[in-house]
């Protein structure tokens, strides 16, 4: 027997057994009729759809494929490896194995009996060589950038992808709850963090937290301690901490973690895909009073902006809010970063990656929407000192919101566990 024939006969059931589930059919037709709508309102023929997380969103697997989305026709997926695992995850009907991209276009006029007049593709993250070789592929057809649409299709959550969170949002319940039993004088920050990777990855986090970039990388243990919490890094946040070596210059280092300093831990979940984020803190003993305060800071912060979330409220006007509140109690200074290293944001959308619409942000002038997903995450950074912060994910409702990681924000002390 050879491995196709195995797969087309074992595969379904040994994904029952290994409890994994698939995407609804209905869902994946959803998103590709959303898609269609907005193709037909921009004027586009086609869309090749080539992003990993774009491809699963509208056909429910990331196996090494692209997917061929007429305006007037049937979705194609076209498969170079594995087929036959695509076939039975994806919603999509009409698979076709791929061996070379120059079979591509061949195989886009045998489906739709011609090439596109105007195709759209994902020219925010398509490399420039592969850019060249689609024209390259299809002179007769005139490539668009059809970025935008897709990330304003999924800036809008269905009740399946909430309840995806959702469960992404207990599942990080469990984990802060288990994880300050693990906490103790002298672990270093990278060993705590695999201590809850540990944890986590038994719950159900599958690891990766992914994000639309060229280079930002992102990742779940972000765990800062005392005066690493204080330090700076490449990556675009109030704060990055030291981090294992120039290579991955953020994030847990092998610093030791010390009694009465504040721990901050911001550590992503992801579940089906789909991702959480969140920020508590932990302390071994109690935190000196200087953090104690400016936690309290953030925590005022945080449910004051979380007091104004509803549909039609303006995203500039939300991150506003945050600075003028930090500016009255006087954490102006240190809001968001060290002067000259702010971040210009408090709140990012989340969901496939972690940088989807909307933003929380300087010069964002749009409004929120039911369905929206982000997190918000005031903190506070003391440059040789440490820092404090809060996150949760929150989710835009009909009249308000509702946070998706139901976490208590009471400082995690040593041996006890948030509710």
């Amino acid at each position: 027997m050879n491995y196709s024939d195995w797969v087309k006969r074992n595969l379904e059931s040994l994904m029952k057994i290994s409890g994994i589930k698939i995407v609804p059919e209905q869902e994946i037709s959803s998103r590709i009729n959303r898609l269609k709508h907005k193709m037909k309102e921009n004027g586009i023929d086609a869309f090749l759809v080539l992003q990993k997380m774009d491809c699963y969103y509208f056909s429910g697997t990331t196996q090494d494929a692209m997917i061929f989305i007429p305006l007037d026709g049937e979705p194609l997926l076209i498969v170079k490896r594995e087929p036959e695992r695509a076939r039975i995850e994806s919603g999509i009907s009409q698979v076709v194995p791929m061996r070379y991209r120059k079979e591509l276009p061949l195989i886009i006029k045998n489906h739709h009996g011609a090439h596109p007049e105007i195709m759209a593709v994902e020219l925010d993250i398509l490399p420039t060589n592969e850019y060249f070789m689609l024209c390259r592929l299809f002179k007769d057809s005139n490539l668009v950038d059809g970025s935008p649409i897709i990330k304003d299709i999924r800036k809008i959550k269905s009740e399946w992808e909430i309840e995806i969170m959702k469960k992404a949002g207990e599942l990080a319940r469990q984990l802060y709850r288990e994880a300050g039993n693990a906490l103790h004088a002298g672990i270093s920050e990278i060993e705590f963090a695999a201590k809850m990777e540990l944890f986590s990855k038994r719950l159900g986090h599958e690891g990766l937290i992914r994000v639309r970039s060229m280079n930002y990388e992102a990742y779940s243990w972000h765990i800062l301690s005392g005066w690493s919490g204080g330090i700076v890094s490449q990556s675009d946040s109030p704060m990055g901490g030291m981090g294992m070596s120039p290579a991955f210059p953020v994030g847990a280092s092998r610093k030791r973690i010390q009694a009465n300093e504040p721990v901050l831990v911001d550590f992503g979940i992801c579940h089906m895909g789909y991702q959480v984020d969140e920020t508590r803190m932990f302390c071994i003993g109690d935190m000196p009073a200087f953090f104690q305060d400016a936690y309290k800071a953030c925590l005022e912060i945080h449910f004051g902006v979380i007091e104004q979330i509803r549909p039609g409220v303006m995203c500039h006007e939300l991150f506003e809010k945050s600075r003028d509140i930090a500016k009255r109690l006087g954490y102006e200074e240190s809001y968001l970063g060290p002067p000259g290293y702010k971040t210009s944001f408090v709140g990012h959308g989340i969901g496939l990656e972690l940088n989807e619409y909307p933003f929380i942000a300087k010069g964002q002038n749009y409004a929120l929407e039911k369905g929206m997903t982000f997190a918000l995450e005031p903190k506070m950074v003391f440059p040789g000192k440490g820092a404090v912060g809060v996150e949760d994910t929150i989710l835009v409702t009909e009249n308000g919101c509702e946070i998706l990681t139901p976490i208590n924000h009471d400082v995690i002390k040593t041996g006890s566990s948030p509710d």
